[in-house]
């Protein structure tokens, strides 16, 4: 499991084909330029699981939203986001997605930060993993709240979409209680400037 991989450790890996042959579901990241670009983000950290010929059976990535989230409005850097988590079918069932959750979360700033995930439905292999949308749900949930996540409600458009859509968070014990307030009110779209008027 390579932790916080770097550039140069991750260009000279490849992508398992199993992440572009099922039909129905394609992985989000299927290219190494990819992950390439958001290890030389500030702070990410991108986390993969990889065969002994150099092959990426999992992947896992926390770095900060793009500027056109909301989450960017909070405060700058305080916000991150598990911008995904992917396991081959062949390699799901063995704890590689626990180890890769946990190598996410082993960021030296996470008590300090507020880390978000967000689940879509139309992103999810329901075929491979032989469930309904629910029940893929209640999965990524068992999961991650085994690393301090717990489920939010929000109204952000593409997060209402679906029923089954998913937003959890984890709340670094670091985070003051004027952050987590105004984290409350962003949920619901509210800047923290107009909550306080």
């Amino acid at each position: 499991m390579l932790t916080f991989a770097s550039v140069d450790e991750i260009r000279g890996l490849s992508f398992d084909k199993q992440f572009t042959e099922h039909t129905g579901f394609r992985s989000i990241h299927t290219r190494v330029e990819s992950l390439i670009r958001m290890a030389a983000e500030e702070d990410a950290n991108v986390v993969l699981a990889v065969t002994g010929n150099e092959n990426i059976v999992g992947f896992g990535v926390v770095a900060y939203p793009e500027p056109y989230h909301r989450w960017v409005r909070l405060e700058p850097k305080v916000m991150m986001e598990v911008k995904g988590i992917e396991v081959i079918r062949d390699w799901r069932q063995m704890g590689v997605g626990g180890a890769l959750a946990r190598g996410m979360l082993s960021h030296p700033e996470a008590e300090g930060k507020i880390i978000y995930l967000v689940g879509y439905t139309w992103t999810w292999d329901l075929d491979g993993a032989k469930m309904s949308a629910s029940q893929y749900r209640k999965m990524i949930i068992r999961l991650f709240q085994l690393y301090q996540f717990r489920e939010f409600t929000t109204n952000e458009p593409n997060i209402s979409l679906d029923q089954n859509n998913l937003f959890m968070c984890r709340i670094g014990k670091n985070v003051g209680d004027r952050l987590r307030d105004e984290f409350k009110w962003l949920l619901f779209g509210v800047h923290p400037d107009q909550a306080k008027r």
